[in-house]
């Protein structure tokens, strides 16, 4: 069973930086994409920043510039920068992975999540 672990969360204010750390228990290479996502109160889950076992990276739009994903495949561990943080930027963060099976759906696994909150 995969199990992914975040870290990094915290209270800062407006125009500050975090880094959200997520550890898996095996190899990260394994997975065909990594991400972050966020949920707000009261809003759905957003996808935030997405890399692919190749490398390409995505982002949501409301964070390019400012966001950072990157991984460390050696300690299997993805990461997320934030910088110039915006109290609308305040969300629990949760890490996933998925795997590409083929036929059938992929298989996604999420973290336990980590609480980001931006003050202004």
């Amino acid at each position: 069973q995969v199990q992914l672990v975040e870290s990094g969360g915290g209270l800062v204010q407006a125009g500050g930086s975090l880094r959200l750390s997520c550890t898996a228990s095996g190899t990260i290479s394994r997975f065909n994409v990594m991400g972050w996502y966020r949920q707000a109160p009261g809003k759905q889950r957003e996808l935030v920043a997405a890399i692919t076992n190749g490398g390409t990276t995505t982002y949501a739009d409301a964070v390019k510039g400012r966001f950072t994903i990157s991984r460390d495949l050696a300690k299997n561990t993805m990461y997320l920068q934030m910088n110039s943080l915006k109290p609308e930027d305040t969300a629990v963060y949760y890490c996933n992975s998925r795997l590409f099976t083929g036929v059938m759906a992929p298989v996604d696994y999420w973290g336990q999540g980590t609480q980001v909150t931006v003050s202004s």
